[in-house]
């Protein structure tokens, strides 16, 4: 006797598999032309083994030479992106009707771009190290650190991507840092500009948009969000500045909100926990957030409300409390 499922599983497939057919935007078909999510966070992974070598081993190989296992863990590195930049590259419109031969050429000159460039990472990687180091006092090793913090992670893996962003690969920037995202809850997008010596302390919850611009020895808490103003002009505003300047030396405590394409927070200066900024501030100003807007009610349903703000001025600092 046939249960329900043998008896309906044909149409069930049969109705799917015409949907297929509508031509939907969640319709690829096409799947030796995609690039491959799976495949770009492994080769994402081998970037890492190569910023950090000795840090984090492949198990499935086997070591002899040293120099050797490195060498050729470069080179799958090299061949594996060229191949998933060679699928991506349709994704821009310069590259759609490309033949593959156009295709194979362009992704080489690519790959080997973004390889020469490999030393630079490792050398932004080792200030941002640096940085975590010292301005952490709970850090007992290096080795913590690049083993351990997610900051660490979520900022090696924006440098990867930030380079790919640059040299205009669609499509695999956004899955390495996506995955870091998932991985740490820190969301860099690949075309924010970071300066050396980059901290982020904890990490959950940050959030750096597109055109933000960070200069260098920056220190960024968990919660922060460095955002656009608005978004409601949706794709009109792509390419557009939406997000905000932060000047060398800046530290943003913990929950801040730093929003605007225009909003410039000066060299030196230090945000608070909680502060929502959509304006400018002058350089070596130190922004807090005192006894912020509460509401008070009572047992009998009355409620106040209580708030307190004030701009107070001494020969070293500027305080918004």
């Amino acid at each position: 006797m046939q249960s329900v499922i043998e008896k309906e599983i044909g149409a069930i497939v049969g109705n799917i598999l015409a949907d297929y057919k509508e031509n939907r935007s969640i319709d690829k078909l096409d799947l030796f032309r995609q690039p491959q999510k799976d495949v770009i966070i492994d080769v994402l992974q081998k970037l890492i083994r190569i910023i950090y070598p000795g840090y984090f081993r492949d198990g499935s190989r086997k070591v002899y030479n040293i120099d050797n296992d490195y060498a050729s863990q470069i080179e799958d590195a090299v061949f594996c992106l060229n191949k998933q930049i060679m699928r991506a590259l349709p994704y821009q419109a310069a590259h759609a009707d490309d033949t593959p031969e156009q295709l194979e050429a362009e992704a080489a000159k690519l790959s080997v771009a973004f390889f020469r460039k490999m030393p630079t990472i490792r050398e932004y990687s080792e200030g941002d190290l640096e940085a975590a180091y010292d301005g952490d006092p709970a850090a007992k090793f290096r080795e913590e650190i690049i083993l351990c913090y997610p900051g660490a992670y979520a900022i090696a893996v924006y440098r990867i991507a930030h380079e790919l962003f640059r040299l205009e690969v669609p499509l695999i920037p956004r899955i390495m840092t996506e995955h870091a995202h998932w991985q740490t809850g820190i969301d860099i997008h690949p075309g924010a500009t970071i300066g050396r010596n980059f901290f982020i302390d904890h990490g959950t919850g940050i959030v750096i948009g597109e055109t933000t611009i960070i200069g260098d020895n920056v220190k960024i808490y968990q919660g922060v969000t460095l955002g656009a103003l608005s978004t409601r002009g949706g794709q009109k505003l792509r390419d557009k500045r939406r997000h905000p300047t932060i000047e060398d030396d800046v530290v943003i405590y913990a929950g801040a909100s730093i929003l605007g394409g225009e909003t410039v927070i000066g060299r030196g200066s230090i945000i608070g926990s909680n502060a929502f900024i959509t304006s400018s501030i002058a350089p070596e100003t130190r922004v807090s957030i005192k006894n912020q807007e509460m509401t008070l009610r009572g047992v009998g349903g009355k409620s106040s409300d209580v708030t307190h703000r004030e701009l107070v001025q001494d020969d070293t600092w500027t305080w918004i409390i």
